[in-house]
């Protein structure tokens, strides 16, 4: 691209995603660097150039499919091509949303984090049939074990929150406070919140032990539905089946990013379904967990933190301005582009 062969370097870009591979931001970077300046010479036919333009925009929206969030240099390169455009009046604003989902710079709303019953319904098919009925479902459980939780599920109230046990046990660096961090987790959801809850843990917390206090476990049991699988087993399927099958009001506690699940999902559509899913049903614990302390849980925003565009004429793009935000954490800075009509 530098080199001012583009033809090579686009079907380079090509054969990288045709083999689903994901190109580093700087491979991004330079594509709209070059092109900015690039943009308006001599000797470019307008058909190339809405080629070229078509070419960048795809960019923009292999991102937004794959949840991709560009760091803040990147982002800039984008701002500056979108204002190279020829005859056509682009601004870019660095801006931010208001808790509803209101672009603060030009004043339109962003799109909702909240599934349609629709999509919801899709969702629920897709992931029941490709990820907890898949083909590699039992190499993480047993047939039986399954079965025994299907059924467990269909005697159970509807829950409002299914906990990952495991997962939250281990939010303080203590290990000999795993149980003592999950009562207080499953207190604040029951006892405060008033919610029914479902926690999901392996079998081994049950054998008293330093870490496993007895009288902690008991008390976990006597507040929420609870439900321990084999040792060998992995949790997330039984997770994912215990929050879909409860409806599209349950949420979800764990800091797991659910990408392998991500993976069996057959098309892009059911991907971006999900991941829309999981960042509007995933509650993570802030901070440390303290007993006699209120436990805080992460806000999920009402709008999702996603590449979006309206009709051509503006895009959002949700911007990384920081190396050490935690993977589970969506950014919180925006470049808003509207394009003058």
């Amino acid at each position: 691209m530098q080199h001012g062969d583009t033809s090579t370097a686009w079907a380079l870009y090509d054969e990288l995603i045709d083999n689903g591979l994901s190109p580093h931001q700087e491979t991004w970077e330079t594509l709209f660097k070059v092109a900015g300046k690039k943009e308006g010479e001599e000797g470019t036919s307008a058909k190339s150039q809405a080629e070229q333009q078509e070419r960048h925009l795809g960019i923009l929206l292999h991102m937004r499919n794959n949840q991709i969030y560009p760091q803040q240099s990147f982002a800039s390169s984008i701002k500056s091509w979108f204002e190279s455009l020829t005859g056509q009046e682009w601004t870019g604003n660095w801006t931010t949303a208001t808790p509803k989902g209101v672009c603060r710079s030009c004043g339109s709303e962003l799109e909702s984090i909240q599934l349609t019953a629709e999509e919801y319904q899709q969702l629920k098919d897709r992931v029941m049939t490709d990820i907890i009925e898949g083909q590699d479902v039992f190499t993480k459980t047993t047939p039986e074990e399954l079965q025994r939780f299907k059924l467990f599920v269909k005697r159970k109230p509807v829950f409002d929150v299914v906990v990952d046990g495991l997962n939250v046990a281990n939010i303080n660096k203590d290990k000999s406070k795993q149980s003592a961090t999950l009562l207080v987790v499953v207190s604040e959801l029951v006892d405060r919140q008033g919610l029914t809850v479902l926690v999901l843990g392996r079998k081994h917390m049950l054998r008293p032990s330093r870490s496993w206090d007895r009288h902690n476990m008991n008390l976990i049991q006597q507040k929420a539905h609870c439900f321990f699988t084999d040792n060998i087993s992995e949790d997330d399927p039984f997770l994912l089946y215990a929050t879909l099958h409860s409806g599209n009001h349950c949420r979800f506690v764990s800091r797991d990013l659910m990408r392998d699940h991500k993976a069996c999902l057959p098309d892009g559509a059911t991907r971006r379904l999900f991941f829309k899913w999981q960042r509007g049903h995933q509650l993570v614990v802030d901070g440390h967990v303290t007993a006699g302390r209120r436990v805080r849980f992460q806000s999920i925003p009402s709008y999702d933190t996603i590449v979006q565009t309206s009709g051509g004429n503006s895009w959002h793009i949700p911007y990384d301005d920081t190396e050490d935000r935690s993977t589970y954490e969506v950014p919180q800075h925006w470049l808003c582009l509207n394009k003058k009509l």
